[in-house]
């Protein structure tokens, strides 16, 4: 948003620029071409003055030195003609003479000659040309302008002056030099004044951006520090820490009552349960004592169950600062401690392609905890003689697996070739006390992968539950790497 903001911004004030200096570059074309006629008109009306008094031959010569002279000073070119357009002196040589030489006979073989012959015919009517072509530093190249000799019904011939541009051009090239260096340099102030409101403005939208992030990962700490920018942003900010503070407190006060209900149900819960295993031996054999089995059994999952919501509550808390951790130390020393319980239940466990030096930022020992979880699901689930694997590597983001040394995730996956779980109940694994219909009498309390799930998003990964081929169940643990 910030990108699009300081766009719109200098495009708002490029356009503003271009609306400020084009008329200023054009209105100083336009004056400096006006300037070039006055002084060159002043010229051509001296010599329309001497023409005008020309009775002799002395008074011819005296013309014609004077067009030379000022032909050879300015590297014009000067034509006097007659009423009937013949030429009755001409000065100069080059380009802008045959240009006053074109105009004068009213052959215009040359871009721009067309506007001399009608100055010269305005000329002959009485006259004088009251208009350039506009310079600029492309042309033209030369301008031609008329002055009629003498007056009213008194005309008897023109002036004619083909003017060479070069000076009065390159006046114009420096001028528009430096307007587009001054609207350059405006310009690239503006947009340092636009960058720093930009900055201003986006500041604490910004920062809610980051603390709406964070409280969405689960941080109920978060709040927007910034206290820059418009006042609506600051009020905005004030409410929006209001609303997370109100959030955070409900949120605490809910854990707390699940965390203090679970732990004060548990002393009653076990007096209960050391008063059924009491009494048990004073049951006479018989229906009676199958009764008091399956009250035991029930009380002792009711215990569980208490224990899985008392760590799910004290996970969910997320008081626990996020450190370094070894995971494959961590996956190597579960994988070792869990084979024993896989031997006696009949399942083989196999540690496959565990990567050296994985690193990554979690909760305290999380891919323990989690790989406690997911082993403890395997073997409770996975019938006798099948085959559990677990596997540790690093992954790059959004790419198969990459060598150890990239960024990236690192993901440990356990997968079994066990009956699996039909596609429809996949998403159902993470819900707490979720089970699926065949496993409805396995032991345990239903919290296992929430609470792994739980632990896997407060440090920053995520857990993901899918089916192995051929048949089976694959569950994978992904946390952030360490740099």
């Amino acid at each position: 948003m910030r990108r699009r903001l300081l766009a719109v911004l200098m495009v708002l004030m490029g356009a503003a620029a271009l609306l400020l200096c084009v008329p200023l570059a054009d209105a100083y074309a336009r004056g400096r071409t006006e300037h070039l006629l006055l002084q060159r008109r002043s010229e051509a009306v001296r010599f329309a003055d001497l023409a005008d008094r020309m009775r002799s031959a002395a008074d011819r010569a005296e013309l014609s030195a004077e067009i030379g002279r000022y032909a050879q000073l300015y590297g014009a070119g000067v034509v006097v003609v007659d009423s009937s357009g013949a030429t009755v002196a001409r000065a100069g040589t080059g380009p802008a003479a045959e240009a006053a030489t074109d105009a004068a006979t009213d052959d215009s073989p040359r871009v721009g000659t067309s506007d001399g012959a009608d100055a010269r015919r305005r000329a002959l009517t009485g006259r004088s040309t009251d208009r350039l072509p506009t310079l600029r530093p492309w042309g033209p190249r030369t301008v031609v302008l008329a002055e009629p000799v003498g007056r009213d019904e008194r005309v008897s011939g023109a002036v004619l002056m083909a003017v060479p541009t070069e000076a009065a051009r390159r006046d114009v090239t420096v001028r528009w030099s430096l307007i587009a260096a001054g609207a350059f340099a405006a310009f690239a102030a503006a947009a340092l004044v636009a960058a720093g409101i930009t900055r201003w403005l986006m500041r604490p939208v910004l920062d809610l951006d980051r603390a709406v992030e964070r409280l969405t990962a689960g941080s109920l700490h978060a709040r927007a520090v910034s206290d820059t920018g418009p006042p609506e942003l600051r009020h905005l900010r004030q409410h929006f820490n209001t609303m997370a503070e109100a959030m955070a407190d409900s949120i605490g006060r809910q854990r707390d009552f699940v965390a203090d209900a679970s732990h004060q149900l548990r002393n009653p819960l076990a007096t209960l349960v050391l008063q059924l295993e009491n009494v048990e031996p004073h049951i006479a054999p018989g229906p009676g004592l199958a009764e008091h089995g399956r009250a035991l059994d029930e009380a002792e999952r009711l215990e569980e169950l208490l224990d899985g919501l008392l760590a799910l509550a004290r996970v969910e808390s997320g008081t626990a600062e996020l450190s370094e951790e070894d995971v494959s130390r961590a996956v190597r020393e579960r994988v070792a401690a869990w084979k024993p319980v896989f031997r006696a239940a009949g399942v083989d466990l196999v540690a496959a392609d565990l990567a050296e030096g994985l690193r990554a930022r979690t909760l305290p020992d999380a891919a323990g905890r989690v790989l406690d979880a997911l082993l403890d699901n395997a073997v409770k689930f996975v019938p006798r003689g099948s085959r559990v694997e677990v596997r540790a590597g690093r992954e790059a983001d959004g790419s198969t697996a990459g060598p150890a040394g990239s960024v990236g995730s690192v993901v440990v996956r356990v997968t079994d070739d066990g009956p699996g779980v039909p596609e429809e109940h996949l998403p159902l694994l993470l819900r707490r006390f979720a089970r699926s219909p065949e496993h409805q009498n396995v032991p345990g309390s239903g919290l296992g992968l929430a609470i792994a799930d739980e632990i896997a998003r407060i440090s920053g990964g995520r857990l993901d539950v899918g089916g192995h081929e051929p048949h089976g169940l694959m569950v994978e643990l992904r946390l952030p790497a360490s740099g």
